[in-house]
């Protein structure tokens, strides 16, 4: 390279993590991911009981992003399974800080989504061998804590000083489907990289709403689905680490009119990736380096008699009551601002939940994310008579019909005390 090319990237970058500094300091940033693939035998999760795995066609992740200044720090994670209760999540945080003591870290500001693939283990529980029997297995999910641990602890101590960009575009259309009801939907694609001063991809943070069943009952091999073919082509054409955050898919928003092949699930995977890697190329830089995180823990409302009567007797290994302890994080990096929904929203939430962030920069909300509910549903799925499709099977898998209100009242009030921001 000429000594003038040099001179112009040192500018380059140097200004830009001019722009990105005030007096919370630099904008840092670490990534890593792990293999999480399931013995084989294992019960898959999403479908029928009773289905095990024969073997692995790709492999699933758990992969993590701190986000950290001189005063804050976060760690987004992603996983991929069909949606990781909250105990878990606090199992997880409880080992996080004992390899990070909470005068490093504070691992209640860890993030966990789940990317809600069908094709991956039971780690609920209603997917075993019949509704008399649990279909998790304790020793893999001790195996997930401790690799979700090591790979938090991992992109902690891989932080160095970063530029962050936002982009984002749309996707799905013709293909991508409310089946409950058609009119309500959001194809948006939401991006946010974080790179080297020179360029080099640390991670990207990629949130986009689809239900990832391309494979259906009948497959018992392991996979991702469409965010395996999305993975991918992320790594091939930027490296780094590249994460897929779920959105809100409640009242099935899924891949309608195609085929229901590894095949499929792969190209529209990587058709995913090819509109990331596009609206990167006219990416913005994401404004300031605040690090801000907040959450509320609260008693979810649950009138769903079968839920209570699974956990009473132990297929779902977890206390579930007329109030269930669970949690929603509101949290912001730079001018972007996150939530999360702790089940399978309506996309009616996602919106609503949008409308309470006042940034000028992205939104993202994260479906599946601190917990896995159930169906989070607008109130007309429990109205006598409605005739949005597949009701009585959706609220039969729901917490109940004043769910989505509580969650909106603690996300408004979290949406309050952060001025939206």
């Amino acid at each position: 390279m000429k000594k003038g090319l040099h001179l112009i990237v040192f500018f380059f970058a140097t200004t830009v993590l001019a722009a990105q500094h005030n007096d919370s300091g630099h904008l840092l940033a670490g990534a890593a991911e792990a293999i999480i693939n399931p013995p084989a035998g294992t019960y898959l999760a999403g479908y029928d009981q009773n289905r095990k795995s024969t073997g692995v066609h790709d492999n699933l992740f758990v992969k993590a992003v701190v986000v950290a200044n001189r005063q804050n720090a976060l760690a987004l994670v992603t996983i991929d399974c069909i949606g990781l209760p909250y105990p878990v999540v606090q199992q997880i945080r409880d080992a996080v800080e004992l390899k990070l003591p909470a005068n490093v870290f504070n691992a209640g500001h860890i993030i966990i989504s789940s990317t809600h693939t069908h094709s991956g283990p039971d780690v609920i529980g209603i997917w075993g061998q019949d509704m008399l029997h649990t279909g998790t297995d304790s020793s893999y999910m001790q195996f997930l804590i401790n690799t979700a641990t090591a790979v938090i602890v991992k992109a902690w101590k891989r932080k160095r000083a970063v530029v962050a960009k936002y982009a984002d575009s749309a996707f799905g259309e013709g293909w991508v489907e409310n089946v409950s009801d058609s009119l309500e939907i959001d194809r948006s694609v939401g991006v946010v990289q974080f790179t080297t001063p020179g360029g080099k991809n640390i991670a990207t943070l990629t949130n986009f709403a689809c239900h990832p069943t391309f494979l259906g009952r009948e497959n018992t091999l392991v996979s991702a689905d469409f965010p395996s073919g999305f993975y991918k082509q992320m790594n091939a054409k930027l490296g780094g680490i590249n994460l897929y955050m779920q959105g809100a898919i409640g009242g099935w928003v899924q891949p309608e009119k195609v085929a229901r092949t590894f095949e499929e699930a792969e190209q529209k995977g990587k058709a995913l990736a090819a509109v990331v890697s596009s609206a990167l190329k006219r990416s913005k830089m994401l404004e300031g380096n605040e690090v801000s995180f907040s959450s509320s823990r609260f008693e979810m409302p649950v009138n769903n008699k079968a839920l209570k009567q699974m956990a009473d007797t132990g297929i779902i290994r977890r206390d579930i009551s007329e109030g269930t302890p669970t949690e929603v994080a509101w949290f912001s990096i730079g001018s972007a601002v996150f939530a999360t929904h702790p089940g399978e929203t309506s996309p009616l939430y996602s919106f609503a939940t949008k409308k309470l962030m006042k940034n000028k920069g992205p939104k993202f909300v994260l479906g599946l994310g601190q917990d896995e509910l159930g169906y989070i549903l607008k109130p007309d799925f429990f109205d006598p008579g409605t005739k949005l499709h597949a009701a009585p099977y959706l609220t039969s898998m729901s917490p109940g019909k004043k769910a989505g209100a509580a969650m909106m009242q603690v996300l408004a009030d979290l949406a309050e005390k952060n001025d939206g921001r």
